[in-house]
């Protein structure tokens, strides 16, 4: 008998290990055309017996779902992920169409636009920045008048803080709306232009987590809560990860009946989610929220600290299978990624990375530009040029030793002139 496939909206090739327990030719990549040539994905996974084949369809383009539902009804999948943050909405409607649990495609969408998503959370009572749509500097400008504590210019539907920065300054705004539209995600994206909308909010002044948060049928059947460190300067960029977060027992259950709140607000039905806060005298403001696994190894992290798989819990959830045993209900350890930053600049010399590999409790370490390699501005999550990932018993321990692992590694850069 013919093995039903599964369904990944995006391509993510780091995602074939984690579903190894699959049978072959079970995975269907669904990928952007522009994507599929840019980034060479049928040579990629030429040699990979999961993969059965890669679909190149355009997903972002309205009605997509619909199209490939009428042209593939005889594809029969077992369940549908979506693997990036632009697939979801074509992923949740793709399930509607072919009977399989899903997100819901009209919660795909909320989540999607920022904008449409603080609407809904506001209506249900959760707290959130002040925020307005912007069209040009001088919407910027008037915001940060009646909110002189700073504020943050975004996109209402990007992803990985791409185009996002914080000011305080009226005098920069005009330069910050600039380099806010400068959104070069270069091989994750088609190359024809994308519909883009721009916010800008209040800045709320606290400590940033997220919630790790599985459900079936609108019911959480997990919940965990993800400490967040972030570079300093005027870009939201995440620095590193913990989890899971070192928080008091009633922090936790705050930050997760929060999202419990949203989600149950904009409708999700199945799947898993990221949503992001920031802590502020005692009180989660909402910050965004994502149906779909949080990215910067955080699944990694969730398998090493609490002892589940999360791909497997997930892709059953996805099938409408229950998952194989309890979930945990707290971590047995702790485990943290660190992530590398460099000045922009021509790479001279990348050493240290044995060094942090032979650090006892370091799980990896990876490092992404070599000698002659250019590092660009730091602008968003794809400019950061390497990590390391730690386990250790406490959420402390796997900070400290991140930090120290991070510390091993030195990647020296000429900077550009100028």
């Amino acid at each position: 008998m013919t093995t039903r496939p599964v369904v990944c909206v995006g391509f993510v090739l780091a995602a074939l290990p984690g579903l190894d327990y699959l049978p072959e030719r079970s995975i269907v990549f669904v990928e952007e055309p522009d994507v599929v040539r840019k980034r060479d994905v049928h040579a990629k996974v030429a040699d990979a017996p999961l993969v059965r084949d890669v679909v190149a369809w355009e997903h972002y383009r309205p009605g997509a779902a619909d199209e490939f539902h009428v042209r593939h009804r005889d594809l029969a999948p077992a369940a549908v992920l979506p693997l990036v943050e632009y697939a979801t909405p074509f992923a949740a409607r793709l399930a509607e169409r072919y009977g399989l649990p899903g997100a819901g495609y009209g919660a795909a969408l909320v989540l999607r636009d920022k904008s449409v998503l603080r609407r809904v959370a506001g209506a249900a009572g959760i707290a959130n920045p002040a925020s307005r749509p912007a069209g040009g500097p001088e919407d910027v400008r008037a915001f940060l008048r009646a909110h002189p504590g700073g504020v943050v210019l975004k996109p209402a539907n990007r992803q990985g803080s791409v185009g996002t920065m914080i000011l305080t300054d009226p005098g920069r705004v005009d330069d910050a709306w600039e380099r806010c539209l400068r959104q070069d995600e270069g091989v994750f994206v088609p190359d024809r232009r994308m519909p883009l909308a721009m916010l800008v909010e209040q800045y709320v002044a606290g400590h940033e987590y997220s919630v790790e948060m599985f459900l079936s049928d609108g019911e959480p059947v997990f919940a965990g809560v993800t400490d967040k460190l972030l570079y300093p300067g005027p870009r939201p960029i995440e620095q590193g990860h913990v989890v899971p977060a070192d928080v008091s027992p009633e922090l936790a259950e705050r930050l997760t009946g929060q999202t419990r709140r949203l989600l149950a607000a904009v409708g999700f039905g199945t799947g898993v989610v990221h949503c992001e806060w920031i802590v502020s005298g005692g009180v989660p403001y909402l910050v965004e929220c994502a149906g779909r696994f949080g990215g910067d190894g955080i699944v990694a992290l969730l398998q090493h600290a609490y002892g589940f798989d999360p791909v497997r819990t997930y892709q059953r959830l996805m099938a409408g299978e229950p998952p194989d045993g309890p979930l945990p209900r707290q971590a047995a350890s702790a485990a943290a990624v660190r992530f590398l930053a460099a000045a922009p600049g021509l790479v001279e010399a990348v050493d240290g990375l044995a060094e942090a590999r032979a650090i006892p409790g370091v799980l990896d370490v990876d490092v992404s530009v070599a000698p002659g390699d250019r590092v660009p501005e730091l602008r968003s999550s794809w400019d950061r040029v390497g990590h390391v990932a730690v386990r250790a018993e406490t959420p402390a321990a796997a900070a400290r030793l991140a930090e120290e692992a991070i510390g091993r590694v030195v990647v020296t850069v000429r900077p550009d002139a100028g």
